[in-house]
C-alpha cells in the first residue's frame, strides 16, 4: 500500500477526476482531496492510496510534471505524517 501526495492540483478539481488519472495505472482504494475546514474550498493538494506499490511507483514516475487542468503535477511518495505541537512552546527558553 502507497500513499501519494498530489500537489499543484486545480481548485476545481475533483476527487472523480484524480481517480482516474490514477486508475491508469492500477486500482486506487482511496482519493482525499484536501480542503480547508473553515470555508471548504479546496487547497489545491490531496492524496491517492493504491493497494500494489509497483502501480503506485509507476504512476508517481509517469504522472509527476504531467499537466492537468491547466497545471503541471507535483507527485511522490507521501511523507508519513508527524505529531503537531500545540499551545506555543512552554517553558522552552524561559528559566526557572
Amino acid at each position: 500500500m502507497k500513499n501519494i501526495f498530489v500537489g499543484n492540483l486545480s481548485y476545481g478539481a475533483t476527487e472523480d477526476a484524480v481517480r482516474s488519472m490514477f486508475e491508469a495505472y492500477g486500482t486506487v482504494d482511496k482519493v482525499s482531496l484536501i480542503t480547508d475546514r473553515d470555508t471548504g474550498r479546496a487547497k489545491g493538494f490531496g492524496f491517492v492510496e493504491m493497494p500494489v506499490n509497483a502501480d503506485a511507483d509507476r504512476a508517481i514516475a509517469e504522472l509527476n510534471g504531467k499537466e492537468f487542468d491547466g497545471r503541471a503535477l507535483n507527485i511522490n511518495e507521501a511523507r508519513p505524517k508527524t505529531e503537531r505541537s500545540f499551545g506555543g512552546g512552554g517553558r522552552r527558553n524561559n528559566r526557572w
